[in-house]
């Protein structure tokens, strides 16, 4: 009988907390992954550690969007090392922050992957740590590095020091020269920023523990990013999904719509084929299918931080716009306008151009949806029609202005269906001046607070 080494059994259990944790960021690995990633690991050896992160990332990750979150715990499940790097025990005592950003400067400058790293091995030992021992309260901090050595100020010397060392490109002239250079420092600097982090996960992860780093250290993936909590970064990279996730979208779409055409029971006509088999219906009879694209209608909150979630939206609706016969998109803040022009045009930020643009507030700038319905049905319901989905975006929060449901139940009855998506979490509905379980009573009312749900909605609820 073959024994298992305590080595062995080690492994076993540091790839399942892994892939359980990979399966708390959004990554959902189960048992078969599992099967597969020790598969790898048995095949590849921990001895050629990229690769076998390169083979991890082939049995486990399964959607666009997760590869960072897998790297980042991959990089906390099975570190290159333990402890102080020998970057770290090879500087010089006396080393001081002017030192370390020279140091830095020089790194930028040459373009050196390694030097990097070992700079920020040495930044986050020198610079990072807070908290005092061990405990629940140690570790190390990557923004306190990072605020100290201020990266983003050696730009104009990690140039000067490429200059004197006669880098840069010949062959183009100086302005682009200049500009391509700068554009690769800058490019170096967000490297760095990411090797910062990572040291500061790693070290921090051996005190305080794997599962309570991964827990508040790794970010989800942008699936699962909150859109009203995103910040500018994190909308910039939820923009850069949107033509991807309207192909697959747009593929699920079109398989429902396909499985859709063989049209619904006729129950009569299948009870009358019944009686030669002995009231068994054998051969149900379909009802002859009458195949159309629905029109969509988007009304959009794009006050404050719901306007993330509502450009977004938009933007996926008008990507997705060849899966419906007509879209039209209404922008409000306490005044109702049509934006489907704007939005058609991908040039420029939406939330400016809607605002500069647009008529979509009146005598004040706070939230007012009763005023908004209220414009929709005086000046834009004949948009909906009996082939028309309506889907109303934004959080219900009302400042405590009077929510006109009169209003919204006229949209609804000329409406086919009418869905509200609420970027909120639902343990919020009702909290403050939200009024979305008055709402709620009226419309058909979903949270939807990150990519995954909406996601989710479009393919699942959304009529074809």
């Amino acid at each position: 009988m073959s024994t298992v080494t305590n080595a062995e059994s080690d492994l076993a259990g540091r790839l399942v907390e892994f892939v359980g944790a990979l399966r708390t960021k959004g990554i959902p690995a189960g048992t078969s992954e599992t099967v597969d990633a020790a598969a790898v690991i048995e095949v590849l050896g921990m001895d050629r550690r990229e690769l076998l992160r390169e083979g991890l990332a082939s049995a486990l990750v399964r959607r666009g969007g997760q590869r960072d979150v897998f790297d980042m715990t991959f990089d906390l499940y099975f570190p290159a090392g333990t402890g102080a790097t020998q970057a770290v025990l090879d500087s010089d005592e006396d080393l001081d922050l002017e030192d370390l950003r020279d140091l830095l400067a020089m790194a930028l400058a040459d373009d050196d992957s390694r030097a990097l790293e070992q700079v920020a091995e040495i930044a986050v030992d020198l610079l990072g740590q807070v908290g005092e021992g061990g405990g629940s309260t140690g570790g190390w901090s990557a923004y306190q590095t990072l605020e100290r050595l201020r990266p983003q100020t050696l730009l104009v010397q990690a140039l000067e020091t490429r200059g004197s060392g006669g880098q840069g490109l010949k062959s183009a002239t100086p302005q682009v020269t200049d500009r391509l250079e700068r554009d690769e420092v800058r490019r170096n600097v967000d490297r760095f920023r990411a090797m910062v982090a990572s040291e500061a996960r790693r070290r921090t992860a051996e005190q305080r523990g794997r599962e309570v780093v991964t827990r508040h250290a790794v970010r989800p993936g942008s699936d699962r990013i909150d859109f009203l909590s995103a910040n500018r970064q994190q909308l910039e990279e939820l923009r850069t999904t949107v033509r991807p996730l309207s192909r697959k979208l747009a593929t699920r779409l079109a398989a429902r719509r396909r499985r859709a055409q063989r049209g619904r029971i006729d129950i009569r006509r299948t009870l009358r084929r019944s009686m030669g088999t002995g009231g068994v219906p054998l051969r149900p009879a379909y009802a002859k299918p009458h195949p159309a694209r629905p029109e969509l209608v988007l009304l959009c909150d794009v006050s404050g931080s719901v306007s993330g979630f509502s450009s977004f939206t938009m933007l996926l609706v008008q990507a997705l716009s060849d899966q419906f016969s007509k879209v039209r998109v209404f922008a409000f803040v306490n005044a109702m306008d049509e934006v489907t022009d704007i939005v058609k045009d991908t040039s420029g930020d939406l939330g400016p151009r809607i605002s500069q643009e647009a008529r979509i507030t009146k005598w004040h700038t706070s939230s007012d949806y009763g005023e908004a319905f209220g414009d929709f049905a005086e000046l834009f319901l004949s948009a909906v029609g009996p082939r028309t989905s309506v889907l109303i975006l934004g959080d219900a929060r009302n400042n405590n202005q009077d929510p006109n449901l009169g209003a919204l139940h006229a949209i609804g009855q000329h409406a086919r269906r009418i869905f509200w998506l609420n970027p909120e979490h639902h343990m919020r509905w009702g909290l403050g001046d939200s009024i979305a379980p008055v709402y709620a009573d009226v419309v058909e009312m979903h949270e939807c607070f990150n990519v995954d749900q909406l996601s989710r909605f479009i393919t699942r609820l959304l009529p074809v």
